[in-house]
């Protein structure tokens, strides 16, 4: 029997909701919530950047910061501190971002950006991706772009749009593929594999996310366009 969900199709996402400026004393900050993950982006910056030594003459240094509070996870309970997955999520988010930077403009200084997951149900470095490009362009950090990301993968056999923990965990094969992508360019800043897969479903996910990935980005950049609706 092929794998189906119970409450939405095979290719679509789960509820999305964003917001900006959520952080008062940050200079720029988001939310972005996908089901039951939800991320807030806080970025501080352009600043001095100190020692002095690390400034680059040329460009600002981004540096990206992820965590997950302890009881964030749906599955078992994250550990505090310092972990091997919060240092590789925050290293590939710092990675994403960066085509989409204007480092040049704020040479000598330091951009940060703290992205912590309040609940997490899969999907939470995409989740985190979104926040901080939102909250990066609420900051006024010029940018080419926002940078909308997503899950897909294979469960079941199936090709399925953005996983919940249940299918991470199912019973089988599984194949967890988080990509983020450029929408005005359609470039690839972000394609992680967790899993087997073949080359044909491989390019095939990436084709069936792009059309999820120009919703999200329609829905970042509203909540930017709400704000300062507001103000």
């Amino acid at each position: 029997m092929a794998y189906a969900r119970k409450d939405r199709g095979l290719l679509e996402p789960r509820p999305i909701t964003a917001r900006v400026g959520v952080i008062e004393n940050a200079d720029g900050s988001a939310f972005f919530k996908i089901g039951r993950t939800a991320a807030y982006a806080a970025v501080y910056g352009p600043r001095d950047l100190y020692p002095r030594a690390l400034q680059n003459p040329r460009r600002a240094v981004l540096r990206t910061h992820y965590n997950m509070m302890p009881f964030s996870s749906v599955g078992e309970r994250v550990r505090q501190g310092p972990k091997r997955r919060s240092i590789e999520i925050s290293l590939v988010t710092e990675k994403a971002l960066l085509p989409v930077l204007e480092l040049e403009a704020y040479p000598n200084t330091a951009i940060d950006v703290f992205i912590e997951l309040l609940q997490a149900d899969a999907g939470s470095r995409a989740a985190g991706i979104c926040a901080a490009s939102m909250a990066l362009a609420h900051a006024g950090i010029e940018m080419k772009d926002l940078v909308a990301a997503i899950a897909v993968g294979k469960v079941g056999g199936e090709l399925v749009v953005d996983l919940e923990y249940e299918e991470e965990a199912f019973e089988g094969e599984v194949a967890d593929i988080p990509i983020a992508m450029i929408p005005s360019t359609g470039e690839i800043s972000l394609l992680q594999m967790d899993g087997p897969i073949s080359k044909q479903e491989l390019l095939k996910a990436i084709s069936l996310a792009k059309p999820v990935l120009e919703r999200i980005v329609k829905i970042q950049r509203e909540a930017l366009k709400d704000y300062y609706k507001s103000v």
